[in-house]
């Protein structure tokens, strides 16, 4: 059986800490970066940005996902975006190996890798590695994908609960991406996902976690939900604006993909995905959109409160902005 190897971090005693910055959607986090470039480069400095976002990944996945735009590319080296076709599956096992690759080869040509994104599990694997679940089985991933979509996915949600009772009950009946997975596993390794993750409680974010040493992580974390909300509700309608849905459009001219794949379960995509299947009208996908992204950022909010130590600020108060921008200013280090 393959496994997932779990990811050490035997480097970290010998090399100067890396900046991390992350926060719920929304929250700021490339305006952050592009402000401490500027910085940097107003010292002499230059700073490489590595995207921990599970969406960046994907070409074609532009406007939806809000991409650094083309000047902020321009201005600024980024790293893991636009690395893969939307029909391929990206990992966090993968971003952990890839960070670590990219911190280090930064680091050689003289400049200052600072990691800046959104998904958690990607944080989890690069800062304290993954327990030793089995790799995907594309055989019996497929095959519970036609009975999932022929029994329904509560149906499958109760077969789970069958085997792995502790499981199903952190798991939504609709959640097929997580449902699956947990059956798959089971299939695989005859054993529950919650018996293979007991010895890494904290790698879903339920449990408290430290920070490594060798990371700097500061979260941004606005206090007033119902401005983010306003703010993320007035993005989407930018997004559609900017032809979103053209670009799903566009997408769907690919024959090989489909509404089960990472790429277009991304937040958004999904929505869209189901809109232009004629399966929801237009409000309906914005509603379901927003309410997806308000979630997103509900879950991205209690991975970030369960780590011990991070350094938190609120984007939404200018004063607390500026401190942040100080204190990663603090951590560049040659």
């Amino acid at each position: 059986m393959q496994t997932e190897p779990y990811i050490q971090h035997l480097h970290a005693p010998e090399i100067i800490p890396v900046l991390c910055i992350v926060g719920p959607t929304g929250a700021g986090k490339t305006h952050l970066a592009m402000l401490l470039a500027e910085h940097a480069k107003s010292i002499g400095l230059t700073i490489e940005l590595i995207s921990m976002d599970s969406a960046l990944v994907y070409r074609g996945l532009d406007i939806g996902s809000a991409k650094p735009t083309k000047a902020e590319q321009a201005a600024v080296i980024h790293h893991l975006i636009d690395i893969l076709e939307p029909t391929e599956v990206y990992s966090a096992a993968r971003f952990s190996k890839d960070a670590t690759r990219l911190c280090s080869e930064i680091r050689s040509r003289g400049n200052i890798p600072v990691v800046v994104g959104g998904t958690m599990l990607y944080w989890r694997a690069w800062a304290h590695g993954l327990s030793a679940l089995p790799t995907a089985n594309p055989e019996i991933r497929a095959r519970l994908d036609e009975e999932g979509k022929a029994i329904g996915w509560p149906a499958m949600h109760a077969k789970l609960a069958a085997v792995d009772p502790e499981t199903a009950a952190r798991l939504k009946p609709n959640d097929s991406q997580r449902v699956q997975r947990a059956l798959e596993v089971f299939e695989i390794t005859g054993k529950p996902m919650s018996i293979l993750l007991a010895d890494s409680p904290s790698e879903d974010g339920r449990e408290g976690s430290s920070i490594p040493a060798w990371i700097h992580l500061v979260s941004l974390e606005p206090s007033d939900r119902a401005r983010l909300h306003a703010n993320l509700e007035k993005r989407f309608d930018e997004m559609l604006a900017a032809g979103f849905m053209d670009e799903v459009k566009a997408l769907r001219t690919n024959s090989n993909l489909h509404a089960d794949l990472p790429a277009i379960r991304s937040v958004g995509y999904r929505q869209a995905w189901e809109f232009l299947n004629g399966e929801i009208d237009l409000d309906q996908m914005r509603y379901k959109a927003l309410a997806a992204t308000r979630q997103l950022g509900k879950r991205q909010l209690t991975w970030l409160r369960a780590i011990a130590g991070r350094k938190t600020f609120d984007p939404f108060k200018p004063e607390e902005l500026a401190a942040a921008l100080d204190y990663c200013k603090s951590t560049l280090q040659k």
